[in-house]
């Protein structure tokens, strides 16, 4: 628990706020171990999530709380044995989740966090990007933590929006979700069979994601070079790639070029050492291109794109996270697939031009095909060309709440 030092002499004329203020300045925390935590699944994801009163002020602090919490480094195997992490990316996930400020609540905020991405057999705590999938249950948690609540009288329809600050990449994302009138209040109803999302079993409530305003979510521009195409020197061979920065910065490349280098005898197995070796460097080319730090693994994300095969979806895409093929595609790389098919030049822009003739119209949404599924993205332009949203269904699901010893 946290002690209180005490502070010196206060005039009584001191309201009773600034007194507490105060005494929180001087305070000595303790972090709490085991610490309250709360297990939840995020369309493909699952991360623990943790009230940001709970941990240190100083976030150089949180490693050792983090890497406790998921059983890392796992040197052995990269089970994660020891914690709560599964062993790959989509399951090493945290989210430290907030009241929003009084400047935030004046902007309509009604939350604030932090994603943190943990390393499996490394030491890694990343901050450096946002997840798209588990942003969706941060609503959700801010609403049960009580950082928020909503007026039952004002509620239009069964469904409310929460608007959350990610402090990662600076930039405001709205969640809609249902709402049900349980205990005196509403409370986020997840259990609806309203849809169904690749990679998950059965059916649950729709889950809306909106990013406003989703470019240069790292680097400030939705094209980092200022081009749709560039092209990365690799082995000795020019590749062409496509640097988007819209909810995570990726690079993007074309399968026909990533077969040009890699020579496969036949179809490209993305899981062998040679297929991550190269997706690495052409990575990392692009993050200096990008100007962004090439020995970072979460940022920027990678993915090769494939032209569509089937009336199904619209452009494919095996994507990697922290270096190792997706099992499904990271949230924010389908976001921002969503929004380079739209801008006019790019590789995803001339994947899918065949999808424009007359098929689809400018609102609707882009069918990705990723190894588990398919998912639908969309991205709303302004007539100037700047990105006002991108958007997604995912769905979600409550599954421990608690402790958690680190």
């Amino acid at each position: 628990m946290p002690v209180l030092f005490s502070t010196a002499h206060f005039s009584s004329k001191l309201h009773s706020h600034r007194v507490h203020a105060l005494h929180r300045l001087h305070r000595k925390f303790t972090t709490l171990n085991p610490i309250p935590a709360t297990f939840l699944r995020g369309g493909t994801s699952k991360g623990v999530f943790l009230n940001r009163a709970h941990l240190p002020e100083d976030q150089s602090k949180w490693a050792p709380i983090f890497l406790g919490i998921m059983g890392s480094p796992d040197t052995a195997n990269g089970l994660q044995i020891n914690g709560m992490g599964g062993g790959i990316s989509s399951l090493s996930k945290i989210c430290v989740v907030g009241s929003a400020s009084a400047e935030q609540k004046a902007q309509g905020i009604d939350a604030e966090y932090t994603f943190v991405q943990v390393g499996i057999r490394d030491t890694t705590i990343d901050l450096s990007g946002n997840c798209g999938n588990l942003s969706s249950m941060v609503g959700v948690f801010a609403m049960d933590e009580g950082f928020c609540s909503r007026d039952p009288s004002t509620l239009s329809g069964t469904t409310t929006t929460i608007r959350l600050h990610n402090t990662n990449t600076n930039k405001t994302i709205d969640t809609t979700f249902p709402v049900t009138f349980a205990g005196g209040s509403l409370q986020p109803k997840l259990d609806i069979p309203q849809t169904v999302m690749a990679g998950v079993p059965g059916k649950a409530s729709q889950i809306t994601l909106e990013f406003i305003s989703p470019a240069g979510a790292r680097t400030g521009k939705l094209l980092p070079t200022g081009k749709p195409l560039d092209s990365v020197n690799v082995n000795d061979q020019d590749i062409t790639v496509s640097l988007i920065d819209a909810t995570n910065p990726t690079v993007f490349v074309s399968y026909a070029d990533f077969c040009r280098v890699l020579r496969p005898l036949s179809l490209v197995d993305f899981s062998a050492p040679d297929s991550r070796e190269l997706m690495q460097s052409i990575r990392r080319a692009g993050a200096v291109k990008m100007g962004l730090d090439p020995n970072t693994q979460a940022q920027p994300k990678i993915a090769v794109l494939s032209p569509s095969c089937n009336s199904d979806h619209d452009i494919g895409i095996h994507a990697f996270s922290m270096g190792v093929l997706h099992k499904a595609v990271p949230m924010t790389v389908g976001l921002c697939l969503g929004v380079a098919a739209k801008v006019e030049g790019t590789l995803a822009w001339h994947l899918t031009k065949s999808m424009r003739l007359g098929k689809v119209k400018e609102s609707e949404l882009i069918r990705i095909k990723h190894p588990s599924g398919i998912v639908e993205v969309g991205a709303d332009f302004g007539a100037d060309g700047e990105v006002l949203k991108a958007k997604v269904v995912r769905t979600g699901r409550r599954i421990m709440k608690g402790v958690v010893w680190w």
